[in-house]
């Protein structure tokens, strides 16, 4: 998913020790697409706030009438530095990148596309989806690895239960539950159902910073009240954690990982470690997708270059915004 809102007071970033108890952020709308396209809900990045452990990015959508809003329709767009989380709780996505991988995002399979030194991408909502409802998460490389080639992987986890709870781990190891999809830091990621007033006592790794993002009703996170849409962040060096139902079902996201530990510079949709490193990306792909000023109309046109070309797609590709007046700047 392209980054609509390339705020740099919101996404250049150093991390900062973490909070002395849980924190709850709330989301702020922002329209994907245009004023009249697809609203999402993003819970990262903040000011208060850039990064989870590595995630820096959360997009909560839906659900979304796809008939009334064109639902999602993101054209070709580049990455670098990072990794993308798909995970769906109604409706399909269809994938296109230019390492040639497509595939549908469905509702309870992970779809990771690793960006790396360069990826584009395109993301568009099929025309059987009424529905859409789902998340859009990025995960910042650290510096050791974020040049590698991009990829894709695909994991469909099953999921394990217990009194009240079923769970689906699609990153990392949780409730004896361990996916084996590649990460370039220590993460985690589950999807989580609670019925009516339930309980469920998690096991945490205690060198993890986590992210309880609620999607449906509203819960107790180790004592603290996380209404619908908001994002809470338990901080480093609790071995476990509490979660409690209210009188509705819940479904949450459970995100974390060890923090990055690096400083980064986050601006549309690239993650660099410069000012310089980001206008240099932006410049690359701005010249893959320009003739004589203007951008082609098919993605299918575009030249060869970091980024590539997006197989069989053949949208207009993404311009990048013009760059802010001020220099992007980490801040701490």
């Amino acid at each position: 998913m392209s980054n609509p809102d390339p705020d740099p007071d919101e996404v250049t970033c150093t991390p900062g020790p973490p909070a002395a108890g849980v924190e709850v952020l709330p989301p702020r709308e922002v329209p994907l697409g245009g004023p009249r396209g697809m609203l999402v809900r993003r819970t990262l990045p903040q000011r208060s706030r850039s990064l989870v452990g590595a995630w820096c990015f959360i997009d909560h959508y839906g659900p979304d009438d796809v008939g009334a809003t064109g639902g999602m329709r993101v054209t070709p767009h580049p990455h670098t530095g990072l990794q993308t989380v798909s995970w769906l709780f109604t409706g399909e996505v269809e994938h296109r990148d230019s390492a040639g991988h497509h595939a549908v995002v469905r509702p309870g399979e992970l779809n990771l596309m690793t960006a790396g030194r360069g990826i584009s991408h395109s993301e568009i909502s099929t025309t059987t989806t009424g529905t859409l409802h789902g998340v859009q998460l990025w995960v910042a490389l650290p510096d050791a690895t974020r040049h590698v080639d991009p990829g894709f992987e695909h994991y469909a986890p099953e999921p394990v239960e217990g009194v009240g709870w079923r769970a689906r781990v699609f990153l990392g190891d949780l409730l004896g539950q361990r996916s084996p999809v590649r990460t370039h830091t220590p993460l985690v990621g589950a999807e989580v159902l609670l019925d009516p007033f339930a309980t469920l006592h998690l096991d945490v790794d205690p060198d993890h910073e986590h992210g309880v993002l609620v999607d449906l009703g509203a819960v107790q996170v180790d004592g603290v009240a996380v209404a619908a849409h908001e994002l809470a962040h338990v901080p480093l060096g609790r071995a476990s954690t509490t979660l409690v139902a209210g009188d509705e079902p819940v479904r949450l996201l459970l995100l974390g990982g060890t923090p990055l530990g690096e400083s980064i510079v986050m601006w549309w949709n690239f993650v660099g470690r410069s000012h310089e490193e980001v206008v240099g990306f932006r410049e690359e792909w701005q010249a893959q997708v320009e003739r004589d000023g203007e951008v082609v109309a098919d993605a299918q046109q575009v030249a060869p270059g970091r980024f590539g070309v997006v197989t069989g797609d053949h949208t207009r590709p993404i311009p990048a915004p013009a760059l802010p007046h001020v220099r992007l700047k980490e801040r701490g």
